[in-house]
């Protein structure tokens, strides 16, 4: 079982793609890291030796900010940009799109569920 930064890496799928479950790795990251450990990407992570998973490894720890280091990282770039009031940070606290899309239609995934408000009834004479 091959473990690394605390998450257990499929065995049947190659290595580049394996990698990918880590946070904050994604295919080209996971490109770069097998070419600078010497280690061809379709090479599937079972038949990793323990050689190789330690340079892997040594590479991850050393050179990258993965899993919840980043997790943390990004939380607090969003609480600075909330504390300074700019209007990105205005946006994270309001709950709405941060970067430009439209919210008069869509935006239901930042915005939650529909909260439907009732029209107002005409008066009849």
């Amino acid at each position: 079982m091959a473990r690394i930064s605390g998450i257990d890496l499929p065995k049947n799928k190659r290595g580049e793609i394996g990698l990918t479950y880590i946070f904050g790795i994604g295919r080209s990251t996971a490109q770069h890291i097998l070419t600078a450990c010497g280690i061809d990407w379709s090479k599937k992570v079972s038949e990793w030796n323990d050689d190789e998973l330690n340079k892997i490894r040594k590479f991850i720890t050393e050179d990258l900010t993965v899993e919840g280091e980043l997790r943390s990282e990004r939380q607090l770039n969003i609480k600075r940009l909330m504390d300074i009031g700019c209007y990105r940070g205005l946006r994270h606290r309001k709950g709405l799109p941060v970067r430009g899309q439209r919210t008069r239609t869509n935006s239901r995934t930042r915005k939650g569920k529909r909260k439907t408000v009732a029209g107002k009834k005409k008066v009849t004479k």
